[in-house]
């Protein structure tokens, strides 16, 4: 089965490109096509997000009017446009879908993990409190059958990631990745369960970058959260981030969904690029130590001499 998850950013990437740029309802094709060849050819999944998009335009009004009416404080204009376009997702589910496929519960989550992913520090709580309001509405759907399941089984994670940096011409570069929703971020992926942690991430940072001369210089940090996927259950990511070092060579950066850039940029000009909240105290203290190091680079740098 194809991944729903990735199908669902797929939705939310083309809505925002379509509410951006207001375009028609009839340029939605040409987008969601060219989305769907670019970031993920292979999805194998694209009856679910033509659906879904049919259903987002062709409802629009009344999902845009259930919207105004659940969050009364916050005109619809006013609401940015990936908290926008992540709630008509949500609602569409959660009130056309067939719950079988899926459950109100899943609608709800699905939105509240993309709001996570590409929305503000807040967007998280403000969908699930707009959703949360609806659902309550509609009688809690699917609440009593909820409560009858066993113990769900947690699934632990385990991801890899890392800010790659590299010496050149007595500069730092940092190299980076950039998603469909217009943040910069780290370069990360999944380590095997009984792969090492180091080994993994380096794997994984060569597959995404291309970068083939990876050493691991410190950690950084590591966080755990937890994540509903439509297939996998709910999951525990237990996220591990390094400090790696490379040689100051071209990147490759993997053709897959979601990522559209990756670049080097010098130490100083990424205070400028737009992170996610929660990668930033990862970037700061990656950014700390790699001052120092500069000031090392600078003091073994020559001295030019004036004629």
């Amino acid at each position: 089965m194809a991944n729903r998850h990735l199908s669902r950013s797929i939705v939310l990437q083309t809505l925002f490109e379509w509410d951006t740029r207001k375009l028609k309802s009839t340029d939605i094709d040409a987008i969601v096509a060219r989305n769907i060849n670019e970031f993920a050819p292979s999805i194998g999944d694209t009856e679910f997000i033509e659906g879904l998009l049919k259903t987002i335009l062709g409802k629009r009004v009344n999902l845009d009017a259930i919207i105004e009416k659940a969050a009364p404080d916050w005109p619809l204009d006013k609401i940015s446009t990936i908290d926008r376009n992540v709630l008509r997702i949500g609602l569409a589910e959660l009130l056309f879908s067939d719950r079988k496929e899926v459950p109100a519960k899943v609608a709800i989550n699905e939105a509240i993990e993309l709001a996570k992913t590409f929305g503000g520090e807040n967007s998280g709580k403000f969908v699930n409190g707009v959703l949360g309001s609806v659902y309550k509405e509609l009688g809690e759907p699917g609440k009593d059958e909820e409560s009858k399941r066993k113990k769900e089984v947690v699934t632990l994670q385990r991801l890899g990631g890392a800010i790659v940096f590299a010496e050149h011409e007595n500069e730092i570069y940092v190299a980076l990745v950039h998603d469909v929703f217009g943040h910069w971020t780290l370069s990360k992926g999944g380590v095997e369960e009984n792969e090492d942690m180091e080994a993994g991430t380096l794997r994984e940072l060569t597959q995404e970058l291309g970068l083939k001369h990876l050493k691991i210089v410190e950690q950084l940090g590591e966080n755990k959260y937890r994540a509903n996927h439509p297939e996998k259950g709910k999951l525990l990511k237990h996220v591990n981030y390094f400090l790696v070092e490379s040689k100051f060579e071209d990147i490759h950066l993997e053709q897959k969904g979601g990522l559209d850039d990756a670049r080097w940029f010098k130490l100083a000009d990424i205070v400028d690029l737009n992170f996610y909240e929660d990668m930033l105290p990862i970037v700061t203290k990656a950014v700390t130590i790699l001052l120092a190091r500069k000031k090392k680079v600078a003091k073994k740098a020559p001295i030019k001499r004036l004629n």
